[in-house]
């Protein structure tokens, strides 16, 4: 159908419509545009890219082409063998269901890439999260996008959401600079960075990285493509006849608009996260304010999805990622994150009891989720992070040497400090005895080498995100160096988990498990496919590009042909 001739009842009309301008959403579309299909995305914010653009924005991808040209063998039976070992099977995560993503991804990627997208291998080592489980890979099954120069979009580029780092840098060399103070090597990549970025300077570019260089890529593929993009136009709507959803009902510039949908709708509008009443009634606990994710994550979609048939599933969970309120933290664009805190040596994480009680490395999924599940019995929302004068010296909170604002953070009640633990625990209102017997055994377990109450250390993983230079256990480390410092550390998130429940095809299914006729999800608007778990970094993009890519393969009937 031609673009904007409009189906009876409508004011206008495109084959593909899309609710939503995630990354998931411009891999749909330009499924679409390849199959000479007219598409529209709708945006309700006024900027593209959602809470993608904010993030890493990487993607967990089994068997993907960089692994080979890189000589890793992967495969897809790997893939489903992991996959099946770490997450429940729940409404949205079936093996069927596993085993589609895992066989699409990676075709999902090589289109990208035939569609001029430039990709890279996200690092040579980010193992998945229980790289220890049969199918788990120490090396890493991790995609992003190469740096990117904004300036390429023209009068776009002012309506892309601004990511977190904005230079000409590779997420990997990103996350090695911490450790320039170690290594002579690292020195020298920081050299080359500094001067990549002096250079982008004088030659005018505006080049950024992460999630927004991917959702920058994924934008200009889609103009280029010719799909129809508008912001500012919140749907209102899913429109019905006869049982098959038609099109959407929407509102731009302030007037009513009726859009049909000859194949279909594509929701991929992101969580609930904003929305503090659907967090109290299925994430008790948890709140809006804590989260990562754009302003726009308010769970409209969810509400129109069920109320037409569609069938929620998995509501209770988040992408849990650790946080920390640093003073004047509500006027942060970026929650502060706490991930890189309680995994590195020299740190753990306590209740409010004095009690250590998690393996404070591995999945930030896991970490907020065990802290949830603590607080139920012992309070622990607010946990505390314990650290000494050598971490203080080592690493940083919030990316801030504690040296630089110890005075302000005292003054503002947000860090605590004393020369004795049992100082500490007296300011932060534990058991003194406890608290000191907690760090004891902390550095007994260190001086053996091995975490024997949560074997901490033991994963790959958490030896990725500890300290390499640190021997001969990169996430072991003694407290035991006055002064002491505790902050607080809270359940945040970068995404709810929970949505609409959706088959193999990224169909919406209702509570019989049959399909919706026209309506198709993906992204977080859906139940999760991996079922409760993230298996590595990248297992909500990853997804989210995957089944946009599903979807609309099924949609334009293309079956196998992409």
């Amino acid at each position: 159908m031609a673009e904007g001739e409009a189906m009876d009842g409508f004011d206008e009309t495109f084959d593909w419509v899309v609710v939503g301008s995630g990354a998931g959403s411009a891999v749909s579309a330009l499924v679409m545009r390849q199959a000479g299909k007219s598409v529209l995305i709708l945006e309700k914010t006024p900027l593209v890219g959602g809470t993608t653009a904010k993030s890493g924005g990487v993607m967990w991808i089994p068997n993907n082409r960089f692994m080979r040209e890189a000589g890793e063998t992967d495969s897809t039976e790997a893939a489903i063998r992991y996959l099946d070992a770490v997450c429940e099977d729940l409404p949205g995560s079936s093996h069927e269901k596993r085993l589609a993503y895992v066989v699409e991804a990676p075709k999902m990627i090589d289109f990208l890439v035939e569609q001029g997208v430039e990709l890279e291998r996200g690092s040579a080592f980010w193992p998945d999260y229980y790289d220890e489980v049969p199918g788990g890979v120490k090396t890493s099954r991790t995609v992003v996008a190469k740096p990117f120069d904004k300036k390429q979009l023209g009068p776009w580029e002012k309506k892309l959401r601004a990511g977190f780092l904005d230079m000409n840098v590779r997420l990997d060399d990103a996350l090695q600079l911490p450790f320039a103070a170690k290594s002579w090597k690292i020195k020298l990549l920081f050299a080359k960075v500094a001067f990549k970025i002096v250079a982008g300077k004088l030659l005018g570019r505006h080049y950024t990285t992460a999630g927004a260089a991917l959702q920058g890529r994924m934008l200009k593929a889609a103009l280029d493509a010719g799909v129809t993009i508008r912001t500012e136009c919140p749907v209102e709507q899913l429109i019905v006849e006869d049982g098959t959803v038609v099109g959407v009902a929407v509102r731009h510039e302030g007037m009513p608009k009726r859009i049909g949908a000859h194949l279909g709708v594509l929701v991929n509008a992101g969580g609930f996260a904003k929305n503090q009443a659907l967090r109290d009634r299925h994430q008790p606990g948890t709140q809006a304010k804590w989260s990562q994710v754009a302003e726009g994550d308010t769970g409209d979609m969810h509400v129109e999805m069920e109320r037409i048939g569609g069938t929620l599933g998995q509501m209770d969970q988040m992408v849990g990622y650790q946080t920390t309120l640093t003073p004047g933290w509500e006027t942060e664009y970026v929650t502060p994150p706490a991930q890189t805190i309680t995994c590195k040596p020299s740190a753990i994480l306590v209740d409010q009891s004095g009690v250590r009680y998690m393996n404070e490395g591995g999945s930030y999924e896991l970490y907020c989720q065990t802290m949830l599940e603590r607080n139920r019995a012992v309070p622990a929302v607010p946990s505390w992070a314990i650290f000494d004068s050598r971490y203080a010296s080592d690493y940083t909170v919030a990316n801030l040497k504690v040296s630089r604002k110890a005075k302000e953070w005292e003054k503002a009640g947000y860090l605590k400090q004393a020369d004795t633990i049992e100082g500490l625990a007296e300011a932060i209102s534990v058991p003194p005895a406890v608290l000191k017997a907690t760090v004891e055994r902390w550095n007994g377990f260190v001086a053996k080498g091995q975490d024997e109450d949560f074997q901490r250390g033991a994963r790959a993983y958490d030896q990725w995100l500890g300290d390499p230079f640190n021997t001969p256990n990169a996430a072991l480390g003694p407290i035991d160096r006055a002064p002491f410092y505790a902050i607080p550390v809270v359940p945040g998130d970068v995404s709810t988990y929970g949505g609409v429940v959706t088959d193999a095809l990224g169909r919406v299914v209702r509570a019989d498990g049959t399909p919706l006729p026209g309506l198709y999800a993906t992204g977080v608007s859906t139940a999760s496919v991996m079922g409760g778990v993230y298996p590595g970094a990248g297992s909500s993009i990853g997804p989210a590009m995957t089944f946009g890519y599903v979807a609309a393969k099924h949609a334009a009937g293309l079956g196998n042909q992409l």
